[in-house]
């Protein structure tokens, strides 16, 4: 997927953690489904399980967001990797924020969630920008790496090239590690050949310990 392009929602919380994300009572179940009903589940809704109108993603057009704008540290807390299941199950295929928590950020690259880290200034701009129902749309160009908020108003952001590819082709870190079967096994080959004394030496150590 080369563009994400869509409304896009404003959380503007600095250190947005797991545990908010995806409370610990939607882990229950033994897969991934229904994890959607969960997504931020205290702030949509109240004690008694109705919608909190006031909350963006309970109002138009942001219920239909696809993009969030989140604040810096997003994603910090436990390891859980339900919290990125449950962005993707409700729609998001993209978060933009200053930055986010390192378990966060391989949890959802290997998952196909997109992060766009921006610095301060931009994101705070882009929050002020999708606060506006009429302003809310924004595009994002995985292959050229640009945030399109229009009107001229485009922004730069750095993937790692195994980010950017796992992203495009759908590959998670185990497809992207079979795509280089050829390269992982002529660097073998070379290894066995320019240090044969370490083939199989965890075999002749314990044969020989038994000796």
């Amino acid at each position: 997927m080369n563009i994400i392009e869509g409304c896009a929602a404003p959380l503007p919380y600095s250190n947005l953690d797991t545990d908010q994300i995806m409370p610990k009572q939607f882990l229950r179940g033994i897969d991934k489904q229904g994890l959607d009903k969960g997504l931020l589940y205290d702030m949509r809704f109240d004690d008694a399980g109705h919608e909190r109108p006031d909350f963006v993603l309970n109002r138009m057009p942001w219920r239909q967001a696809c993009i969030l704008v989140g604040g810096p540290n997003f994603g910090c807390g436990s390891s859980r990797e339900h919290a990125v299941w449950g962005l993707l199950q409700y729609g998001i295929r993209a978060v933009i924020a200053p930055s986010f928590a390192e378990i966060f950020f391989f949890n959802a690259m290997n998952n196909g969630l997109l992060l766009v880290a921006l610095d301060q200034t931009r994101v705070q701009a882009l929050l002020a920008q999708v606060s506006d129902p009429a302003r809310a749309h924004l595009r994002i160009d995985v292959l050229h790496g640009l945030v399109d908020a229009g009107s001229g108003n485009v922004a730069g952001f750095e993937l790692s090239e195994r980010h950017r590819d796992m992203f495009l082709h759908g590959h998670d870190m185990v497809d992207a590690t079979l795509a280089r079967q050829d390269a992982i096994a002529a660097f073998e080959t070379r290894h066995w050949r320019e240090r044969p004394w370490l083939e199989d030496n965890a075999r002749r150590a314990l044969a020989g310990s038994r000796a």
